[in-house]
Parts: structure tokens; C-alpha cells; sequence
């Protein structure tokens, strides 16, 4: 691996801090189905992300593909830009939250 793929997964380990068991769980939620942007009704891009972010985190770091890598450093960017928004008080049951769990990240777990 390179120092920039070293890099971005530091950055990924840093961004996602859900499990693969725990994002698994939340992705069969009706709450997380419910946010993000649909492309014709179907399933959102949060969502489809984290799919792809549980088999990034059961795949071994030797075994990582350019895609993966690149998918890493999309999900790095998300959660920054999508952190920075935060609402005002308790964000618990909020799609801002939800949106981030799909990607991953659960702001009440900082």
C-alpha cells in the first residue's frame, strides 16, 4: 500500500466509527431505508454506501482494491461535509443522524 492508501484508510477508520455488525443491523432499519436521496424511488445513496462500507470493513487491508480505496475516501468526504451541517440540540431521531449512520458514522457515538 502506498502512503496515500495508508492514508485513506486512516481516514476511513477514523470517519466510520460503526461495526460491520452494527452498520448490518442499522441498514435493515425502516429509519435507515427512509433518508437520503433516492434515483427513481429505489434505494439512496447513503444507504447503497453502506452496504459497500460492510464489505470494505470485512476485507482483509492486502485485499483492498482501487475501487474500495476510492469508495473510502467518497465515504471520508461525506461524513466530513455532512458532520460540519450539524443541527442545533438533540440529534437522536434525526434523518441529519440517520443519513450519517448510513455512511457509517453515528455522531452519538464521538
Amino acid at each position: 500500500m502506498s502512503d496515500d492508501d495508508e492514508q485513506t484508510r486512516a481516514d476511513f477508520d477514523d470517519a466510520v466509527n460503526m461495526t460491520a455488525s452494527e452498520l448490518k443491523k442499522w441498514l435493515d432499519t425502516d429509519d435507515s431505508k427512509a433518508v437520503g436521496q433516492k434515483d427513481g424511488g429505489g434505494e439512496s445513496t447513503g444507504h447503497r454506501s453502506g452496504r459497500r462500507i460492510v464489505e470494505i470493513l470485512g476485507t482483509k487491508k492486502a485485499d483492498l482494491t482501487d475501487a474500495d480505496l476510492a469508495h473510502m475516501r467518497k465515504v471520508v468526504g461525506y461524513v466530513k461535509r455532512h458532520s460540519a451541517q450539524r443541527p442545533k440540540g438533540d440529534v437522536s431521531d434525526t434523518d441529519w443522524r440517520y443519513s450519517l449512520m448510513n455512511w457509517g458514522h453515528d455522531p452519538n457515538k464521538d
